[in-house]
């Protein structure tokens, strides 16, 4: 069956409309209200349904019920008891795939073919764990004890819940919007006869094209002034692929969150990433954030470095792909290849090509500073944070990190009083707490220690580290430090057993007990396994007795660390 001439018209005219908004938007300045109200007008005119789709003979519900709950598919909205409920996007497609099939298992791979375009980069596994989580969470349903969802092991989810559908009118249409991978979802009917609407849209579509001449970027381009792009890189101010309204919105948003760098804090960032890129498969930025998420994930979250960093450097390979001229996609690039890699010569090349790009990029100046600092060349390292500290006066991640290269660069008092000052400032901030506890440990000052270990613990909400704070303070007030450090190693040991733990902090504690060989062994166990650390073996005043001992010297050279001499000490 082939729609009507008339039919055909419309179609043809409001297709012509799109185009126009579309490259309206593109060249039309963001803050022009005159451009938005012409968007506006011309989105509230749609092709009748019967145009795009056939009618379906077998039209699912629009609403769907299960206990207090009502799922309207057609507003994606969910309502308790007629409330709604908050719920994001992403829960809410799980929750209507779920819905589809009441009582079958629904895959992972199934739920990841709905959820996520085919070309989309993230990370699915943890993007539907947390997806199930948030839907969870909306409908006060438990894992251990479901109502409505069931963890199927190693296969999916299945809805074990009675559900009861709202069956649409008989004239009602349907359109595929993705929500279950093709399936349909119910929208309203088409009202009003295509004539009519044919003979609104031909004078909208004048206004528009009226609109269009006269607008200034167009006289501005008739008299030769080029017109400035509509989307700029935050890092390089060119331009990169423009992201939907949604896309920035979300990165936005995870740019928030990352930025406090909470266990809580960052996984939000995570989601509000994997949204972006979900709206926006190639939005460089948000694979930026992807990677910076990763970047951190291993240091403020239980999250394993070797799950963290293949993670971060996937996505950063991703941003550089999609915009070779990101500042913030090399930066990210680089931070993962040094760290997660231990690649000097790729990170070396790829800090200093952000740099390039950017000479103002922030991030790539504090990240170039830690990579300096493990190299040992201080006076540039402090240099580059300083840097930085200018561009983001406020940034209390690199004041933290400011305040560890002043204590590896040897000005001890300087770097505690920094970090002193920061946790009366920022006391919910992890690094200074975890910066002090170190040094408090090398130095011996362990009341101080202490204080620092528990603190970092509860806000790490590591019950693993707080058990191991409470054992350490009785060893300490019964046999002093050579007390605390047996139990220490004691509790940690039985935490490295249980793979809690990495054997580079086993390092450390054999090491401050003068214990070299168990230290040794530890070491070369966390190079063997790639663990978290071993790239600042050299500036870690723990191992400072070891710097003559040739296996030490050894596993510099594996790591790809610069050979110890004394020009770049302190």
């Amino acid at each position: 069956m082939r729609p009507s001439g008339n039919a055909i018209s419309i179609f043809t005219c409001v297709k012509l409309g799109k185009l126009l908004v579309q490259r309206w938007r593109q060249e039309a300045r963001p803050e022009s209200a005159s451009s938005n109200r012409f968007v506006r007008v011309l989105e509230c005119v749609s092709p009748p349904q019967a145009l795009c789709t056939m009618p379906s003979t077998q039209a699912p519900p629009v609403i769907v019920r299960f206990g207090v709950f009502e799922a309207d598919l057609r507003a994606r909205e969910l309502r308790r008891c007629g409330v709604r409920v908050r719920i994001q996007d992403l829960p809410f497609r799980a929750l209507a795939v779920l819905l589809s099939r009441p009582n079958d298992v629904v895959t992972r791979e199934e739920l990841r073919q709905a959820l996520w375009p085919g070309d989309v980069f993230v990370d699915f596994d943890r993007g539907i764990s947390s997806a199930i989580k948030r839907l969870r969470d909306a409908l006060g349903d438990v894992a251990d004890n479901p109502v409505f969802i069931e963890t199927i092991e190693r296969r999916g989810y299945r809805w074990i819940g009675p559900v009861q559908g709202a069956e649409l009118p008989a004239e009602a249409e349907v359109e595929s919007n993705g929500v279950s991978g093709g399936q349909a979802v119910a929208l309203p009917p088409a009202h009003g006869s295509p004539r009519w609407k044919f003979i609104f849209v031909l004078p909208v579509l004048a206004l528009l094209f009226a609109a269009w001449i006269f607008r200034p970027s167009y006289r501005s381009a008739k008299a030769g002034s080029a017109t400035q792009p509509a989307s700029f890189s935050p890092s390089t101010g060119l331009p990169h692929h423009a992201a939907n309204r949604e896309a920035e919105e979300f990165y936005l948003r995870g740019r928030y969150y990352w930025e406090k760098r909470t266990p809580d804090s960052l996984n939000k960032a995570v989601d509000s990433f994997m949204q972006a890129i979900v709206h926006d498969p190639g939005y460089a930025p948000a694979y930026v954030g992807l990677a910076d998420c990763y970047n951190l994930l291993r240091e403020y979250t239980v999250m394993p470095a070797s799950e963290a960093y293949p993670r971060a450097l996937a996505a950063a390979k991703k941003a550089v792909e999609l915009d070779p001229q990101s500042s913030d996609a090399h930066a990210s690039l680089a931070f993962a290849s040094f760290f997660g890699m231990w690649d000097a010569a790729t990170a070396d090349r790829e800090f200093r090509r952000a740099l390039e790009l950017n000479p103002s990029n922030a991030i790539a100046h504090h990240w170039y500073a830690t990579y300096l600092e493990c190299l040992r060349r201080y006076p540039e390292s402090l240099a580059e944070i300083e840097r930085a500290q200018a561009l983001v006066p406020a940034s209390k991640s690199v004041l933290a990190d400011k305040g560890a290269i002043l204590f590896d660069a040897g000005r001890l008092q300087e770097a505690i009083a920094l970090l002193k000052q920061m946790e009366e400032s920022e006391p919910d901030f992890i690094s200074p707490h975890r910066y002090l506890k170190s040094i408090y440990l090398q130095t011996a000052n362990y009341p101080h220690y202490l204080v620092e270990a528990r603190s970092e613990a509860f806000l790490m909400r590591d019950s693993s580290a707080l058990a191991v704070v409470e054992a350490t303070e009785k060893s300490f007030a019964a046999g002093g430090g050579k007390g605390l450090l047996e139990a220490l190693l004691r509790h940690q040991t039985k935490l490295y057993e249980r793979g809690l733990l990495s054997p580079y902090v086993l390092a450390v504690t054999c090491s401050l007990q003068g214990n070299k060989q168990e230290a040794l062994r530890y070491l070369k166990t966390a190079h063997d396994r790639h663990a978290d650390g071993l790239f600042q073996i050299e500036t870690d005043p723990s191992f400072h007795n070891l710097h003559n001992e040739a296996a030490f010297r050894q596993l510099v050279a594996e790591v790809g660390l610069p050979p110890l001499s004394q020009e770049n000490s302190r």
